[in-house]
């Protein structure tokens, strides 16, 4: 679950409207810095690549590829830094953890790290890095035929019937081909271990405590580090935050789809139906909806030829996870219009462009090994096909899909370990900032992770739309808040309204 820049009823009675003299309280993390343990050998030097900031520079840190065996085989962990830019003022450490899973923050530091607030840059190094599996980190990949690599086929898309069954068959191909090609490593990816990564990367920077900023999956990253690692924790900012439940763990951000395409949806159809859009589907807002289903249903029974795309045709489930990658940024609502009035005349746009086909293949194989080494999945047709149909019948704009068999269904390995439990034991240093229209990780998701978290943690939910908050999709009361407990350490002092 990742975006780039990429549900108000359940707000808590409880919130306020954030104002600039809201009521604030200094997070449990003290204000003075942490002291700092004693740096490991780290060799810092130039990183690869190009558009980096100049000042950052990378280095490896090496972990045990099995935690259940410390002393055995290791892998290296490639992180980077852009040191603080007043030392004198320097904390520590921020991790930026990227979401996913699948995703790298190793760039992060010169890219969106730059858009930090200056106070925030001078208080910390800025820490970014490869996940275990992923890019320089001991990459892994299932060699997929390259269909099997197009979204639409890797979100469990059910047949224009309802029929799961070619979804379980592809679960099991896919799974025999990670098994296959994917090594030894694909049996050690896994959240708990992502964590354990950081604590790793934290002692080898010679910090004491950890300050950290996980969006999207890295929330979830976030909350086991602090789990397992409480001590170690210093300012935890969680932003679009995952369900936590640990029955549900990795199923969870599918399942969610349901709910937060709901949320969202509307407001795409506001946008849609606006007099002056030159993009403009419908001329009301009520008309969107049964248009759009509609035209999947078309597109289901007439795919339209689409060369150079994967598949290269747009068929109704293609259009379908268009709608879902759209509703990640309202900013990219154009290219879900374009696709629909190209789709009602019975042509296309140009193929959208994709990521080097070795990029997905390795995002992909890291995503399938972490969701299907946290959590067993049921391995039934019947369960799949059950779900499916109450979902279809219930969310037809998401047609099935959050309830579907993903490569799980078939995962050759059982996991190593329970899902880690998330719970209120621990420091009261995380903040939470979340949006209240977010179509991966919806605000009714959050608010699970909320109350697990308890006391630990205060939450600012925001009235905006779109996926990531903090610096993307919020607003300027959200970004502000989370900027000062970066900063400063101070906190609301009770869950937050930003209106």
């Amino acid at each position: 679950m990742t975006k780039t820049k990429r549900n108000a009823a359940l707000i808590a009675a409880s919130a306020v409207v954030l104002g600039i003299t809201a009521p604030l309280t200094v997070a449990s993390a003290s204000a003075s810095a942490p002291p700092r343990a004693v740096e490991g050998s780290l060799d810092w030097t130039k990183c690869e690549g190009t558009g980096l900031d100049p000042r950052q520079e990378c280095a490896t840190v090496e972990v045990p590829m099995d935690y259940a065996h410390p002393d055995g085989k290791k892998i290296g962990i490639a992180i980077s830094r852009i040191p603080s830019e007043k030392p004198q003022a320097r904390r520590g450490a921020l991790l930026l953890i990227p979401g996913g899973p699948g995703g790298s923050s190793l760039n992060n530091p010169s890219g969106k790290g730059q858009k930090l607030p200056q106070d925030v840059r001078d208080t910390y190094d800025l820490i970014g890095f490869d996940p275990r599996g992923v890019s320089r980190s001991a990459p892994v990949s299932c060699e997929l035929e390259h269909e099997d690599l197009a979204l639409s086929k890797l979100r469990p898309w059910p047949a224009p019937d309802g029929s799961v069954t070619e979804n379980m068959a592809n679960a099991q191909r896919l799974s025999d081909a990670c098994a296959s090609n994917g090594g030894e490593m694909m049996r050690h990816i896994s959240t708990a271990d992502e964590a354990r990564d950081l604590d790793r990367i934290r002692a080898a920077l010679g910090e004491r405590k950890l300050s950290a900023w996980g969006v999207s999956y890295g929330t979830y990253v976030g909350a086991v580090y602090s789990q397992l690692f409480p001590h170690r924790t210093d300012r935890i900012v969680l932003d679009s935050n995952d369900n936590p439940d640990p029955v549900r763990v990795q199923r969870a951000w599918l399942a969610s789809y349901e709910v937060g395409v709901e949320d969202n949806f509307p407001e795409f159809a506001k946008w849609a139906s606006a007099p002056g859009n030159p993009d403009r589907v419908a001329r009301t807002t009520a008309e969107v909806r049964p248009l759009f289903l509609r035209l999947a249903a078309r597109l289901d029974r007439e795919p339209i030829p689409w060369p150079g795309a994967n598949p290269e045709e747009l068929n109704g489930n293609v259009l379908r996870q268009t709608m879902l990658d759209t509703l990640a940024d309202p900013d990219n609502y154009p290219a879900l219009a374009k696709l629909i009035l190209a789709a009602r005349k019975g042509t296309v746009p140009p193929a959208p462009p994709a990521p080097p086909e070795s990029v997905q293949q390795n995002v992909t194989a890291v995503g399938a090994a972490t969701i299907c080494n946290d959590a067993a999945w049921p391995r039934s047709t019947a369960v799949y096909q059950k779900g499916v149909d109450k979902s279809r019948a219930k969310y037809p704009l998401t047609a099935g899909m959050p309830r579907n068999a993903m490569v799980c269904a078939a995962w050759p390995y059982e996991p190593k370990e329970p899902p880690v439990r998330i719970t209120d034991r621990g420091p009261s240093n995380i903040l939470l900032v979340q949006n209240e229209r977010d179509v991966a990780t919806p605000l009714s998701g959050a608010l699970k992770l909320r109350s697990a978290l308890g006391k630990r943690a205060t939450m600012v939910t925001v009235n905006s739309t779109g996926h990531g908050a903090y610096l993307a999709n919020g607003n300027e009361c959200g970004d502000r808040t989370v900027s000062r407990f970066l900063a400063t350490g101070e906190r609301p002092g009770r869950d937050v309204y930003c209106d």
